[in-house]
């Protein structure tokens, strides 16, 4: 792994960007929802506890701009999201993400609580 300041730190680097699209708040949580299969609105709504409505709708309106998320519309004129082939590729690291998270989330709420392991 490069150590040192690359490109990513350069303000019109196109990793940067793709960083900043999928770090805002609720879009790996969206990405995730839809790793499985396509979802409507409704069911991702559900499915993500404390997104409203628009914030979703907002989301996925970002990740479709960046060729993430795909929206379309069958014969009964139900919308349905999907992760493009692009998106997909954000699968591996999304789970070891979350896997991290499942590993460590109890340490950093005993960190934020003030306690540690050694007593601190």
């Amino acid at each position: 792994m490069q150590t040192t300041p690359g490109h990513a730190f350069l303000s019109d680097c196109p990793t940067r960007l793709a960083i900043e699209v999928i770090s805002s708040k609720w879009a790996v949580l969206v990405l995730f929802g839809l790793s499985k299969e396509p979802r409507r609105h409704g069911e991702l709504a559900d499915l993500i506890g404390g997104i409203s409505r628009k914030v979703l709708t907002q989301t996925l309106r970002r990740l479709q701009e960046f060729g993430l998320v795909q929206r379309s519309v069958d014969g009964a004129r139900q919308v349905e999201y999907s992760l493009t082939d692009l998106g997909k590729t954000l699968i591996d690291p999304i789970e070891v993400l979350t896997s991290w998270a499942q590993d460590h989330g109890e340490e950093i709420l005993k960190f934020q609580a003030g306690t540690t392991d050694d007593g601190r």
